[in-house]
């Protein structure tokens, strides 16, 4: 049984860096950040990847059923039993689509939604600060907020009510909040 936590929140919050740590410092956990797996299909340049390509350069979501099947294949393939998967799910329709695939693999079970929270200002500050490439301009910034935060209330909701739904604050030093993420896997793992 693989053991799944999707951790969430806005651009710039520091969650795929969080999850990176945390694998890093545990042999038993993978972490899988789902814009990766997306841009190394977008990096192939097959099909797939200039289709996934012409969503992610505008700042917009990836058709649905390209990113859960992509994660699906990515947990399946897994080499521990713990999995951490950051950026996802963003929008009510992934959250749905990922719940009705994850019921089916019964292989693969959720202990948690971890959500990074960060403020707007602080979101801004360093993805602007950091201007990585094309995706980093304040234009398409806002739009990825946006996009962040419409369906975030349903989500936060949804796994509330499932218990699944856990907040860590993400304006401190990142060696309180991986440990404060490492605290929270401990204790819902194998449970």
């Amino acid at each position: 049984m693989k053991e799944l936590f999707l951790i969430i929140g806005a651009p710039g919050s520091g969650k795929t860096t969080d999850a990176s740590i945390i694998a890093q410092d545990d042999e038993q956990i993978t972490h899988y950040s789902t814009g990766d797996l997306l841009r190394e299909e977008v990096a192939k340049q097959t099909e797939l990847g200039k289709l996934i390509d012409s969503f992610i350069s505008k700042g917009n979501l990836v058709p649905l059923e390209v990113v859960v099947n992509t994660i699906l294949s990515a947990l399946k393939a897994a080499p521990t039993p713990i999995i951490l998967i950051d950026g996802y799910p963003r929008s009510i329709e992934q959250m749905q689509a990922f719940e009705t695939e994850l019921e089916k693999h019964k292989e693969v079970k959720l202990k948690g939604v971890i959500e990074i929270a960060v403020s707007e200002a602080v979101a801004k500050e360093r993805v602007l600060g950091r201007a990585r490439g094309a995706d980093d301009d304040e234009n398409v910034f806002n739009n990825r907020m946006k996009v962040y935060i419409e369906p975030l209330k349903e989500i936060q909701d949804f796994y509330k009510a499932k218990n699944l739904h856990f907040v860590i604050n993400g304006e401190r030093s990142i060696e309180e909040i991986v440990a404060d993420i490492k605290k929270l896997i401990q204790e819902k793992k194998g449970k």
